[in-house]
């Protein structure tokens, strides 16, 4: 345990209330510099809606421009503040992430210090690593599919500005939460419930959980988009895999 004078009830309740006023007004200022930065921020978020996106470009996939459209008369105002919101709990994360681990720290004895620590910034880096992949390979290609996707000729399709964003940040969160899979699975190592013989084991049944995860995830028909998908996930899985076993080797 750390050397620190012990605190009381009230005491905690002080510092936790500190703590979350400091999170929140470091969220609450990155905000506002990104509702002030309008145009690099939303030149940003609309990017793979436009034809050309340079990532699918690169990669030789076609990608006609997306038409978006604006349907009530708040929407759009609406839509810049939740963006920038999402943007200023993203820049803020590392101080926000940095405060409560402060805050848990003193609890925690000097082995269970580092483990946490590394934790969470294991946690954060395969975080932004799947909302990377999601913005830049993932969303694009789902947004075209059903942004296209007609059941008859005479259906017109009218993509809303929200109805965007909204996939957006839902698949971002989404492809984040999957990449937390070796750090989850380093936590439950380290605490004995998930062994790597296990993981060996049902390799074959992970595999079938993970195309049909991709398929859920992935509306689009064609196998390729469905390898693309899964293919990070397997790797995710593997890499599980070898982390478990050094943890295991370790204990």
């Amino acid at each position: 345990m750390s050397d620190e004078p012990t605190m009381n009830f009230w005491e905690h309740l002080e510092e936790l209330r500190s703590t979350l006023i400091r999170a929140l007004l470091a969220v609450i200022v990155a905000g506002v510099v990104c509702f002030m930065f309008k145009e690099p921020v939303f030149r940003l978020v609309l990017a793979p809606a436009k034809g050309n996106f340079f990532f699918l470009d690169w990669i030789g996939i076609d990608n006609p421009p997306i038409h978006l459209v604006n349907t009530q008369l708040t929407e759009q105002f609406m839509v810049h503040m939740k963006v920038a919101l999402v943007c200023g709990l993203i820049v803020a994360s590392p101080y926000v992430i940095y405060q409560l681990f402060r805050f848990v720290a003193p609890a925690l004895y000097d082995n269970e210090r580092r483990y946490s620590s590394v934790m969470v910034v294991a946690s954060f880096v395969l975080f932004m690593v799947g909302v990377t992949i999601n913005y830049l390979l993932i969303f694009p290609l789902t947004v075209r599919f059903l942004g296209t996707y007609q059941v008859d000729a005479s259906v017109q399709t009218m993509l809303t500005l929200n109805s965007y964003i909204d996939t957006l940040l839902l698949m971002c969160l989404m492809f984040g939460l999957m990449f937390e899979i070796p750090a989850l699975s380093w936590l439950l190592a380290k605490i004995g419930v998930l062994r790597a013989e296990w993981m060996s084991r049902y390799r074959r049944h992970a595999i079938v959980v993970i195309l049909i995860v991709a398929a859920i995830i992935t509306p689009t028909t064609d196998a390729f988009t469905l390898m693309i998908v899964s293919l990070p996930i397997w790797l995710l899985y593997e890499a599980s895999i070898g982390i478990v076993k050094i943890s295991q080797k370790k204990q």
